[in-house]
C-alpha cells in the first residue's frame, strides 16, 4: 500500500478558488475522511490526487515520490465517483473485469481477481446481472469491486453512500471501512455527513471553502473543535457572545450583554476581549424552571422534536434561542410551552475570539 502527502495544493476555476494551500498526510493503510459542506472543494481534491484535474500549485507524493507528472492510469489510484459510473450494457462480471481487461492482463489472472472481488463484496451469485437489475447497495459494491480490481494502492471514495437510503448507508459505511482495512488499502473518503465521518474515520479532515480547518481523530474533532464552524458543522452548537472578564488556568468567564455570566474552558485571549462561548447541544441539559447553578439560563420551550433516543428542544431565553438534545426519557420535561432551565457544565464550553465578520459569516455553509 501507499502513504500520501499533499503539500500546498491550490486549484482555481476562473475566479473561483476551489483549493487553497491544502496540506495533508495519510499513513499507509489509514482511513481518512474529508468532511465538509457542498462546495468546499472535496471532489476537486480527490480528482487532483487521482490526476483527473491538474493543480495550479503544490505537489502530491506517494510513498515520498513525486507523482504530479504521472497520468491517472499510472498513479495506481482507484477512484469511485458519486454516481458509480457502471456500464449499463455490461454484466457485474464484465464491469469488474473492465480495468484489468483494458490493462491487458493475462486472462487467467484477470478472472481470478474478478472472482476474488465478487467474493469480497458478496455478489458471486449476481455475476451475470446487469446494473439495472441490482439494488442501490449492490451497485455500490460492484463499483467498489471494479475500483479495487486493478490492485490500486490508494482508494478515493467520493460520497460513496450518498444515493442510498438511511438504513443501507449505516450498514454499508461499516462494510466499506472493514473492506479497506482487510485489504490494507490507504483510503480517502469524502462526505458531507458528519455522522458518517465520525463512525468510520481513523482521522477526519474538515474542509471549508477550499481550506483544511481542522484535522484529527473523530473524538478530537467533535469535542476539541478549534473554531465555531467546526463546532457547529460536526454536530451542533450553541454560541453566547460577550466580553471576556476572566481568563484563568481553571476556567474563563464571559459576561453577556444581559450581564449574566457564562463560564467556559481556559483561553489564551486577554481579558476585555470580545469572546464567543460555544457548547455542543448534546452537552446541554434541561432542568425544572427553579433550578439555579452556574451556566443556567431559564426560558420556555418553543419547539420539541422527538428523534428516537433523544429529544431536540429549543428554549427561548434572555440570551437568545438555545438548543439541547436530551434523552427521550425526559419527555415529560421537554414539552412545548414548559418553563425550564437550560444549563451546561463549564468544561464542555469552548471560548473563541469573536470573528471579524461576525458569527453568522463563520457558520455559513455554501
Amino acid at each position: 500500500m501507499v502513504s500520501l502527502r499533499i503539500e500546498g495544493l491550490r486549484k482555481t476555476f476562473r475566479d473561483v478558488v476551489a483549493l487553497e494551500d491544502i496540506s495533508l498526510e495519510l499513513a499507509e493503510s489509514e482511513y481518512v475522511v474529508i468532511l465538509g459542506p457542498t462546495g468546499a472543494g472535496k471532489t476537486t481534491l480527490l480528482k487532483t490526487i487521482a490526476g483527473l484535474t491538474k493543480q495550479d500549485r503544490g505537489h502530491i507524493y506517494f510513498d515520498g515520490e513525486h507523482v504530479d507528472h504521472l497520468p491517472p492510469f499510472d498513479r495506481g489510484v482507484a477512484y469511485l465517483p458519486q454516481n458509480y459510473s457502471l456500464f449499463g450494457h455490461l454484466t457485474v462480471w464484465d464491469n469488474i473485469a473492465f480495468g484489468p481487461t483494458v490493462q491487458d492482463w493475462e486472462p487467467r489472472r484477470r478472472d481470478q481477481v474478478v472472482r476474488e472481488m465478487l467474493n469480497l463484496v458478496h455478489l458471486s451469485d449476481r455475476r451475470g446481472a446487469f446494473p439495472r437489475e441490482l439494488s442501490g447497495g449492490m451497485q455500490q459494491r460492484v463499483a467498489l469491486a471494479r475500483a479495487l480490481a486493478t490492485h490500486a494502492r490508494l482508494l478515493l471514495l467520493d460520497e460513496p453512500l450518498r444515493a442510498l437510503d438511511a438504513r443501507l448507508r449505516m450498514e454499508l459505511r461499516q462494510e466499506l471501512r472493514t473492506l479497506a482495512k482487510y485489504l490494507g488499502i490507504t483510503t480517502l473518503h469524502v462526505t458531507h455527513d458528519q455522522e458518517e465521518a465520525i463512525s468510520i474515520a481513523d482521522r477526519i479532515a474538515v474542509l471549508r471553502r477550499g481550506k483544511v480547518v481542522q484535522v484529527g481523530p473523530p473524538r478530537e474533532v467533535y469535542e476539541a473543535h478549534r473554531d465555531p464552524f467546526v463546532a457547529n458543522f460536526v454536530g451542533e452548537a450553541n454560541f453566547l457572545e460577550g466580553v471576556l472578564e476572566k481568563a484563568g488556568p481553571a476556567n474563563s468567564v464571559v459576561v453577556l450583554e444581559t450581564q449574566q455570566s457564562a463560564i467556559g474552558q481556559p483561553t489564551d485571549l486577554p481579558p476585555g476581549s470580545r469572546a464567543l462561548l460555544g457548547v455542543k447541544t448534546d452537552r446541554c441539559e434541561i432542568r425544572p424552571s427553579h433550578f439555579e447553578e452556574e451556566n443556567s439560563f431559564p426560558g420556555i420551550i418553543v419547539r420539541s422534536l422527538f428523534l428516537g433516543k433523544r429529544i431536540s428542544v429549543e428554549v427561548k431565553t434572555d440570551v437568545g434561542l438555545l438548543k439541547a438534545k436530551v434523552p427521550s426519557d425526559h419527555v415529560s420535561l421537554a414539552s412545548e410551552g414548559r418553563e425550564v432551565t437550560l444549563r451546561f457544565q463549564p468544561n464542555y464550553a469552548v471560548v473563541y475570539p469573536v470573528p471579524a465578520g461576525g458569527l453568522r459569516s463563520v457558520l455559513e455553509v455554501e
